[in-house]
């Protein structure tokens, strides 16, 4: 097996596509550019698999490719159970960046709530170590992921260098364009899916539809906004999901002595 060269930074990489999924294959290539690379990620995909684990039954790893710099695992688990196993099992030290994806669909808005992809990107976050997802409109999986690469690059190398600050994480979406008309670092929109279960064929059953309706798509601070306007969105995470405003307005329930 490949001996990772000390001093060169460490990846670690998953997603909730599968390891043969194409923009995996892409996002490994890249970041080996960046330094040595581990990609734990799920045998099948995991799509809406957002923060889940595996906990009553044994997970599988299998070793898949093993070549200079990198090495490709499947995992049968979650996409958090994939960084879960691979910080206490694979990695020979603490990982200097994980990155998710890059992702077949975006996770803008509150998508990323249900999301595979993001779900890793937490998951690491909760361990401390630095963290980016990656993904990009398109459900297409055969879909030209040169537009971004730049960018992507860019990103991974300003979290290696400058770091993130304490339980924040970066949620990078692109727009399916030929060419980017910039990048917005922005919050998530407001937004809500509506109509998600049509029939299916038997009687009884439904299938998970839905149609995304953005609550404010004139506000330009938003990850929507810049993916209408053909611009990818950086939108920072935090793992403290407290709403502080609201504490005041709650005072009257707090019987605590204080």
């Amino acid at each position: 097996m490949y001996s990772f060269m000390a001093g060169k930074p460490l990846i670690l990489i998953s997603n909730d596509d599968g390891y043969q999924a194409q923009g995996i294959r892409v996002l490994t290539e890249l970041m080996s550019t960046l330094g040595d690379v581990i990609v734990v990620a799920p045998d099948s995909a995991r799509s809406g698999a957002s923060c889940c684990i595996t906990p009553f039954q044994p997970v599988r790893l299998i070793l898949i490719e093993d070549r200079p710099g990198v090495l490709v695992y499947s995992c049968s688990g979650s996409p958090v159970d994939c960084v879960k196993l691979a910080s206490e099992q694979v990695v020979p030290r603490r990982p200097d960046l994980v990155v998710s994806g890059i992702n077949h669909g975006d996770n803008a808005s509150i998508s990323l709530h249900y999301s595979g992809t993001v779900g890793a990107v937490l998951e690491a976050c909760m361990k401390g170590f630095p963290a980016i997802g990656y993904s990009l409109r398109t459900l297409d999986h055969e879909c030209d992921f040169s537009p971004y690469e730049d960018v992507i690059l860019q990103v991974a190398r300003h979290v290696l260098e400058k770091g993130l600050p304490v339980d924040t994480c970066l949620n990078v979406n692109f727009p399916q364009v030929p060419k980017l008309l910039g990048t917005s670092v922005c919050r998530m929109a407001r937004g809500r899916w509506v109509t998600e279960w049509v029939p299916a064929e038997k009687t009884g059953e439904f299938r998970l539809a839905g149609e995304f309706h953005n609550l404010e798509p004139d506000a330009p601070d938003t990850d929507y906004w810049a993916l209408d306007h053909g611009m990818a969105a950086i939108c920072p995470l935090h793992l403290d999901m407290t709403d502080y405003a609201a504490l005041e307005d709650l005072e009257s329930l707090n019987t605590r002595r204080r």
